[in-house]
Order: C-alpha cells, then structure tokens, then sequence
C-alpha cells in the first residue's frame, strides 16, 4: 500500500517553519501532497496562483515525491480525491495543539480512514506565523529571518506596491 500524505495551509507566505514540516513529512510517506488552499477568515496577501508557484519553487529541492496543488473544498474531500491516508499538521504551541486537535476529531468523524499526524515544529522556528510575517512586513520590519530569501524579495515586492498603491504613486 503506497503512503500518500497531505499538508495542508494556505501557506500565504511560505516559510521557514512550513518548508520544516514539508522536509520532514516528505520522509514519513511515499508520495507528499502539500494542499494550498483559502481561508474565508484570513486576507491573503498573495493569491492562489501565486501561492502554487511560490511553494512549488521552494520545495523544488526537497528529495521525495512531493506534488503541489489547489484545492477548495473540505481537507477530508481533498484528501480522499488524492487518496491520501495521512494528514500532516505542524505545531508550534499549546493553542496550535487545541484547534489541530478539535480539527483531528473531526476530520476523523467525517473520514475514519484517515489519520492525522503531528510533527513539532523545530524549536528555532517554532514562533514563526505567516500570519505574524505579514504583520512585521506590512510595518516595514525584515522577515529575511522567517521566510526563504526568494519570498523575502515577494514580500517585500508586494509590500512596496500596497504602499505604492496606497499612496496614489502607483504607475500601474
């Protein structure tokens, strides 16, 4: 039986702590399949086109058969559509702990026949959010310590054309 897993996030931005989980899930199955989806309460910064190239160019170099693709639909849909067996989820803190763990008992309600997997995040990356990334960068804070240097320079790219864009100074 081949071990097809899924890691799923919006992933608006990459970074360092998801780039972690994708190494380390990558190994724990034969086939590795990071969902880039939306999340009606968060405002992503980059969209979904953008977020698929974005993760498909970082995890270009990662040893494993691992595939990046969209999906709009329930995790446990997307996860039976690839025939995925595993769902990995990072986690970071207690909280991250309560909400993945309320999430796994459901998914587990809706599909039994997948598990869900959590991996630590390393305890050097372990603070790190796409969320809190955005924030820092929307105020002029460096994030070249949180994310790969490519997305460092897209941030910092969508950064100067919001301010652009906000300032009536933009040429486009």
């Amino acid at each position: 039986m081949t071990r097809i897993g899924v890691y799923p996030g919006t992933f608006d931005p990459i970074t360092l702590g998801h780039m972690d989980i994708i190494r380390r899930g990558a190994k724990l199955v034969d086939k590795f399949v990071v969902g880039v989806t939306t999340n009606p309460s968060k405002s992503p910064m980059f969209t979904v086109a953008e977020r698929l190239a974005m993760v498909r160019r970082e995890v270009a170099g990662i040893r494993g058969d691992i595939d990046v693709v969209a999906f709009d639909s329930l995790l446990m849909d997307f996860a039976e559509g690839v025939g995925a067996n595993v769902i990995v989820r990072g986690l970071r803190a207690v909280a991250d702990f309560e909400y993945e763990y309320q999430m796994a008992g459901m998914n587990q309600q809706i599909n039994n026949r997948v598990e869900t997997v959590f991996l630590m995040a390393d305890v050097a990356l372990q603070p790190i959010a796409s969320r809190l990334v955005k924030e820092i960068a929307l105020y002029g804070g460096a994030v070249h310590k949180f994310v790969p240097p490519t997305v460092d320079a897209e941030i910092r790219a969508r950064v100067a054309a919001v301010g652009r864009k906000g300032t009536g100074d933009s040429q486009a």
